[in-house]
């Protein structure tokens, strides 16, 4: 008896700190994980907004990341010494272009910046993948080390009887001493289970809980939405009032957010101060995002600490699975993503979006063959005619940038315009399309017929200050007169940099180009900015002009921005014009100029030759 006793003790003890060590090191590992992000998240914020607390910010994540690689090489096994030299070497790397990033970034030099930013999401993946290698080896140890456990409790169990034989009195006080060391054991070794799989702190399911549940429900092929949520100015509250306030800032968050959510939701504490919440048996974003809207109100009610109200708020990223993913692993690391961008631009909540996430493999792969389109001309302009309502003719066109990818096929605009707008790459896709539409321009003015022509500029451009110059100097190598050339910008990019889009605006009207604010009337331009722009041209949005002889009131929308316009000296361009009626109600409202399906869709340049030529013959014109 006494040395199964010891067997059965000693095993367990091995078991149970086994498993301790195994999931402290997936701890550590992760931390390794957020820290990487955050240097990341930091270094982009320095991009945008260079600061003394920025760099301060971003040193104290590689001090944390230094400090839980030297713990887990201390604690673990030569495989972890090997992943960890892996894992050094790519912080080394990322470490040394975040140097040459921020020495750009106080430069000035913003095209220098936004490529060592995109080689580090690539460094950052890698890093990422040798990070969820430790990870998952060191939870395989833990659930071994736990079914080690279990055994020797099972074998417990079958080696009473044996026992007993040696006779019955001795069988009594082996049988009574073993069933309390099993209940021991038991208890031991469930309460292991339970600390492997909630949150020291809070008491909440960890990160592991949460990929198991999340794994479960996805398999279960319900529809399941996540919210990762990451609480704002934590640092502020640790360093002000301390580490022990800060944890119990935690332990209040976890219990109302539980109290808000459904008995069949999971609220996870993942690490530091990010928490999230499982929600399966959902039917839509919208009915996730209803709920994110609770968990606001509830956190930002203020939550009294050593005396003091604090107000706590917090940034939340937002996925569904079958919109965003669907496996567990792709929808916590999008959760993820969504939630860096609702933290970097202060959105408060943000649902993923694959245009923004610099770390996920088909973005990465589609940017560089953005990068390559772009260089070996596979991008072509398809050309909208734009016609004057009181004569019929062709007063200009809008030229419109489409990708005919060689493997692919036609990609839509809708792709890789955003992606190129997020990633540094709408100013290189600008100056291409701005120079295929002059040379297209030129080719009409020596065949006779010149065509002013309209392009499309983003939000993005309003602030590169080289921009101006280098329409000016295409338009000189073109040999393009600056009346023949009209940029057209949304409402929604004005109001985004409004000082940059004046001073540009002035620029360019100065130089006698046109200037077009495009889908007007959906963003939130006041009068008193509209009468201040050097503008030429109001292009009111598809949304009214579609529906304006269905809808009374999409057509007063109409006719008061054409009236607006009128009185401002400006020319109105109805935009969606899809049938004969809204053509002939946009004439007899005093509109200047239609564009949309029923006169003509985008088309190639030979066939917009074609069709011009047709146009042209019906009224006469050589």
């Amino acid at each position: 008896m006494s040395g199964v006793a010891l067997w059965a003790s000693q095993t367990t003890a091995r078991a149970a700190n086994g498993a301790a060590t195994a999931n402290r090191l997936a701890s550590c590992y992760l931390e390794v994980s957020h820290a990487a992000s955050e240097e990341l998240a930091l270094e982009q914020r320095y991009r945008m907004n260079p600061s003394t607390e920025t760099r301060t910010a971003h040193s104290a994540a590689q001090r944390l990341l230094k400090a839980e690689l030297d713990q887990i090489r201390t604690d673990g096994g030569p495989s972890d010494r090997s992943n960890v030299s892996a894992i050094q070497q790519l912080h080394n790397d990322l470490a040394g272009s975040a140097g040459v990033l921020f020495a750009a970034a106080d430069r000035g030099d913003t095209e220098l910046a936004e490529r060592i930013e995109y080689s580090q999401s690539q460094l950052l993946f890698s890093l990422q993948q040798a990070v969820d290698r430790g990870i998952a080896e060191h939870r395989e140890e833990a659930r071994n080390q736990l079914d080690l456990m279990r055994r020797v409790s099972n074998t417990l169990t079958w080696g009473v009887p044996l026992l007993f034989v040696v006779g019955l009195a001795a069988a009594v006080m082996v049988s009574t001493t073993l069933r309390r060391f099993r209940r021991d054991l038991e208890a031991e070794r469930q309460q292991a289970v339970h600390d492997s799989l909630h949150d020291s702190v809070t008491g909440l399911p960890n990160r592991q809980l949460l990929a198991t549940r999340l794994q479960d429900a996805v398999e279960s092929s319900e529809r399941v939405g996540l919210v990762l949520l990451d609480l704002d100015r934590f640092k502020e509250i640790n360093d002000t009032l301390g580490h022990r306030c800060g944890d119990e800032l935690l332990t209040r968050v976890g219990p109302r957010l539980a109290e808000t959510v459904r008995a069949t939701d999971t609220v996870a504490r993942l690490g530091g101060d990010e928490f999230a919440v499982l929600l399966p048996h959902v039917t839509s974003l919208d009915d996730v995002l209803a709920i994110v809207e609770k968990l606001r109100t509830a956190i930002e009610l203020p939550i009294q600490i050593v005396g003091a109200d604090l107000s706590v708020e917090a940034s939340m990223g937002v996925v569904v699975s079958g919109e965003h993913g669907d496996d567990a692993q792709s929808l916590l690391r999008r959760a993820e993503v969504a939630m860096y961008v609702a933290k970097e631009r202060n959105r408060g909540v943000a649902v993923y979006d694959a245009s923004e996430d610099a770390h996920d493999p088909g973005r990465l792969a589609l940017l560089t063959e953005l990068r390559r389109a772009i260089d070996q001309r596979e991008l072509v302009l398809h050309y909208q005619p734009k016609i004057s309502l009181p004569t019929g003719e062709v007063s200009g066109v809008e030229a419109l940038v489409r990708w005919e990818h060689p493997r692919r096929g036609m990609v839509p605009p809708d792709r890789f315009i955003p992606l190129a707008e997020h990633t540094g790459l709408i100013g290189p896709l600008t100056r291409y399309v701005l120079d295929v539409a002059l040379r297209q321009a030129r080719r009409w003015l020596d065949e006779g017929h010149p065509l002013p022509i309209a392009v499309n500029l983003a939000a993005r451009n309003l602030a590169d200050p080289d921009l101006c110059d280098d329409v000016l100097r295409l338009l000189d190598e073109h040999g393009v007169p600056a009346n023949l050339l009209c940029l057209e910008l949304t409402e929604s990019a004005i109001t985004t940099e409004p000082e940059h889009a004046l001073h540009l605006m002035t620029r360019l009207r100065a130089a006698g180009i046109s200037l077009a604010v495009d889908d007007f009337g959906t963003g939130y331009t006041s009068l008193a900015q509209l009468k201040n722009l050097p503008i030429t041209e109001l292009k009111i949005d598809r949304t009214f002009v579609g529906t304006m002889t269905v809808e009374r009131s999409n057509g007063l929308i109409v006719r008061a921005i054409v009236d607006l316009a009128r009185n401002l000296g400006l020319t109105t361009v109805a935009e969606g014009v899809e049938d004969a009626d809204t053509f002939t109600a946009l004439a007899s409202n005093g509109c200047a100029v239609a564009q949309g399906y029923h006169m003509s869709r985008p088309l190639p340049a030979d066939a917009f030759d074609r069709w011009y030529a047709e146009t042209r013959a019906v009224y006469g014109v050589a």
